[in-house]
């Protein structure tokens, strides 16, 4: 049976355990491994966790496969590696980047990365590396990274994500998070496609603490997707690629490895629409701290410091009173990688592109340009809404450090300072 558009479902929840068969009686009842597995599939575990993590903590999926992994020759390194090169010099200086160009030549999903920026190497258990990618054909061959899950931001063009667990569909201001080692291929639902991808080392993302918000908004568990049961029996060669190490490897299989028919667990592709994301802001005065717009965390061993945050900044509504709207001037403990999907961030007049990204490293002092602030001071503060945007931010407790592409690039801004150098000195000592 292989994949199709009337094939797509879903199940909604997050962290849930859950469960799916593309067969009845597919999913074995009272154990996860018996001795003879129904319909002649093999058991197999994939562990996204330790084995002793916590129970509230542990994810981890049973799979009932027509082939085990371990059905496979050996690696060899591919000749062609991931773009981007090495990481470059440090730098505490603000960058800034015009949108990637779409390759003219044939470029799937995995050609089509380029590393911008990382804060860790590939195999230490914390950081994240941040990508670029575009592409103008579907994936042929399968895919899975060693290295981390992988948190998917479309920017144009809608994906058809296949995987093991089933498929789920991409467009354009939904996001998606694939598991550390889960088997996918992406395909084009148009003819090109570009967006952002942030490769998570460290602990799985999940849903922040409400605290002091209470039991709903920001996110809502019931909004995750999870995909349903579906599988490939393609007996026909199939090229296997892995990421181990920040190095492309791959093998020939005789069969699809999409052949997962039965599957219970936590440790599942999910998608989210950002357009549901329950936004929380001020009604009185002050502009909030932006992890009120927080979706998903990676946290760290120390409380509230984060190795990952995915943040947005949606349309919405602004009737603080007395109060400079736009994002005050700040230096920050936490390295910001920011990204525009649609629209205008209301922070900067210009030169922030849909497809494009910036990056303020820790202490580096930024906010809104020089056109923005002198709006934002003037202003007749009515209600009003920002609308039509959809901007976004990877936030780390680690220094982000450019590769050798992003700072070699044409699309590297090297005037990206002077936005703030027309902000005039209005300092009036004798006059308050």
């Amino acid at each position: 049976m292989n994949l199709d558009a009337t094939t797509l479902a879903y199940q909604s929840g997050f962290g849930n355990e859950f469960s799916s068969e593309a067969l009845p009686g597919a999913l074995p009842v009272g154990q996860n491994s018996p001795q003879r597995a129904p319909y002649g599939l093999y058991t197999e575990l994939l562990s996204g966790t330790a084995f002793t993590m916590s129970r509230s903590e542990a994810r981890r999926t049973w799979l009932y496969r027509i082939q085990p992994s371990a059905n496979h020759p050996a690696f060899a390194k591919l000749e062609r590696q991931l773009a981007g090169g090495p990481l470059g010099e440090v730098t505490p200086n603000r960058l800034r980047w015009n949108p990637l160009p779409i390759p003219q030549q044939p470029t799937d999903f995995i050609d089509g990365l380029v590393g911008m920026v990382a804060n860790s190497a590939s195999e230490k258990p914390a950081g994240i590396s941040v990508y670029s990618y575009r592409a103008n054909r579907s994936m042929e061959r399968v895919f899975f990274n060693a290295d981390g899950e992988l948190l998917l931001v479309p920017e144009q063009g809608r994906l058809r994500i296949a995987t093991e667990l089933g498929v789920l569909e991409l467009e354009p201001l939904e996001i998606a998070v694939l598991p550390r080692g889960l088997k996918f291929r992406v395909e084009l639902l148009d003819a090109t496609a570009r967006g952002y991808v942030a490769e998570n080392h460290g602990a799985p993302l999940r849903l922040p603490d409400l605290g002091p918000i209470g039991s709903n908004g920001l996110a809502n568990p019931r909004d995750f997707l999870a995909p349903v049961a579906h599988y490939e029996d393609r007996r026909q060669p199939t090229t296997l690629v892995q990421k181990f190490l920040g190095e492309l490897w791959g093998c020939e299989l005789d069969h699809s490895p999409l052949n997962v028919v039965a599957w219970h667990g936590n440790n599942v592709p999910y998608k989210y629409d950002l357009r549901r994301f329950n936004t929380i802001g001020t009604v009185s005065f002050d502009h909030p701290d932006p992890s009120i717009f927080t979706v998903l965390t990676s946290p760290t061993s120390v409380p509230g410091m984060a190795n990952l945050d995915f943040v947005i900044f949606p349309p919405r509504w602004m009737v603080a009173e007395n109060t400079f709207r736009p994002p005050w001037f700040h230096r920050n403990l936490m390295n910001e990688f920011m990204g525009l999907i649609q629209g205008a961030y209301d922070a900067k007049a210009e030169g922030f592109l849909p497809g494009g990204a910036s990056l303020h490293s820790c202490m580096s002092a930024h906010g809104p340009d020089g056109e923005t602030c002198s709006k934002a001071i003037a202003a007749e503060l009515a209600p009003s809404k920002i609308d039509n945007t959809m901007a976004f931010m990877f936030e780390t407790s680690q220094v982000l450090r450019p590769s050798r592409f992003a700072l070699d690039c044409p699309q590297l801004q090297n005037n990206y300072d002077a936005c703030w150098a027309s902000l005039p000195n209005t300092f009036t000592p004798d006059r308050r």
